[in-house]
């Protein structure tokens, strides 16, 4: 197969959905000799954050002179992106040489067991492993979990060190609609011996996850209590164990920002001292200072300001809504908003209306896309437009402030019309 067909082939997974659990993935990766078990892997897992926090890791890594894989979902430019190395993705040649090897195990799964079919996620998580635990090993690979943890794809090795970023309300149709419901599925990437960083700020997840930890007895490093964040602005001092750092200043605005770096830093320091890694702290401040992460409140353009981000719950659209209100107060804001079926849109745009002076609303390709009438129903604001072609209305905006919001699937369209 060429590229083109490795991605059809990919791609035409998708209508398989989303089958929690790992069987079907330690069936097929034994069939592999089990390359995820070859891979020295930080497992970063939770609601919100996990894509800023696996770059602060991979910057601060790759200024400390590691060659570092990463596994990130969804990609916003390039489909390759979900696997890259040292923050490039890996070639069109790889990825067919990547296909040639999982698509005969996974046709093998089918005729052989009563498992089912593998679904798109479950090839690429695969592809994963085989690329770094077999065709390129690296020093470390940083794993993005995609649903969950517990029933995850990803959920197949032993990391050295496992991230839970935060606990919120997303798929509830298929993790739970509570915060203990959630805790209970995220909590599957704690393992006995493998230190955990974590923040919980739910009353009800943060007590499971202590509870949890506890019982495992494994190392546990809490943001708010073993790790203190002092924020001043768009500065912040991090404490942990003796270490203190000052006045650090990230790329990457809002303070849930502070918070995820904090979790990276602590992650670093702790495989610092535990003989993992060596570490020059002024490269690695250096380079989480300077980490940037596409879609993530990203200014693609002054005068007027156009801002993509790819908030896609009610936690990350309040964050999203607390940083711009903070950043851009005294600005006129209007809000073009897109969103895929299965989000909780109503609290999600209620919160986007506080700062909206013009609210409009869009649809794109995509086949879980929302209809631009549905979404229209839903906003309540009185300034509500419809716009059909969204990449005309951005070329030609003439406000002051335009944030695009709503979905990562969202941004990634826009910036793939935009380029065109």
């Amino acid at each position: 197969m060429n590229y083109l067909e490795s991605l059809y082939w990919i791609h035409e997974r998708y209508k398989f959905g989303i089958k929690p659990g790992v069987k079907r993935m330690e069936w097929m990766l034994d069939k592999l000799d089990n390359p995820q078990h070859k891979i020295k892997g930080i497992h970063v897992v939770g609601t919100n954050g996990k894509g800023s926090t696996v770059s602060y890791l991979k910057d601060a890594l790759i200024a400390n002179h590691y060659e570092v894989g990463t596994f990130t979902s969804p990609y916003i430019e390039t489909f390759n992106e979900r696997i890259s190395l040292n923050g490039q993705p890996i070639s069109d040649e790889e990825i067919v040489q990547l296909v040639d090897i999982v698509k005969p195990v996974s046709e093998q799964l089918e005729v052989e067991t009563d498992l089912g079919t593998a679904t798109e996620f479950e090839i690429i998580t695969m592809m994963m492993f085989v690329y770094f635990g077999e065709v390129h090993p690296v020093d470390f690979v940083i794993v993005e979990a995609g649903l969950g943890a517990k029933n995850d794809s990803t959920n197949v090795f032993t990391p050295v060190m496992s991230i839970l970023t935060s606990i919120g309300l997303d798929h509830t149709n298929i993790i739970g609609d509570t915060y203990l419901d959630i805790a209970k599925e995220k909590a599957g990437v704690i393992k006995v011996g493998v230190p955990l960083v974590y923040a919980a700020k739910n009353e009800d997840a943060q007590e499971y996850i202590d509870g949890v930890v506890a019982e495992k007895h494994i190392k546990g490093i809490k943001l708010g209590c073993d790790i203190q964040l002092i924020q001043n602005g768009n500065e912040f001092t991090f404490r942990y164990k003796s270490y203190e750092l000052e006045a650090i200043e990230l790329k990457m605005i809002g303070a849930h920002q502070q918070e995820n770096a904090a979790l990276a830093i602590a992650t670093l320091l702790e495989m610092y001292d535990r003989g993992m890694l060596l570490l020059d702290f002024n490269k690695m401040i250096q380079a989480i200072e300077d980490t940037t992460w596409t879609g993530r409140i990203e200014k693609i353009q002054e005068g007027p300001t156009i801002i993509l981000d790819g908030a896609h719950n009610v936690e990350s659209i309040e964050v999203l809504v607390d940083t711009m209100k903070s950043h851009y107060a005294g600005h006129k804001i209007d809000v073009l908003f897109s969103a895929i079926d299965g989000k909780p849109i109503g609290r999600m745009l209620k919160s986007l209306e506080e700062i909206s002076e013009h609210f409009y609303v869009t649809t794109f390709d995509f086949p879980k896309a929302l209809p631009l009438d549905t979404l229209y129903e839903h906003v309540e604001h009185d300034k509500r437009i419809k716009v059909k072609d969204y990449a005309d209305f951005i070329r030609n905006y003439e406000g002051d402030v335009l944030l695009v919001t709503g979905s990562l699937y969202f941004i990634s369209a826009v910036k793939d019309k935009l380029r065109q």
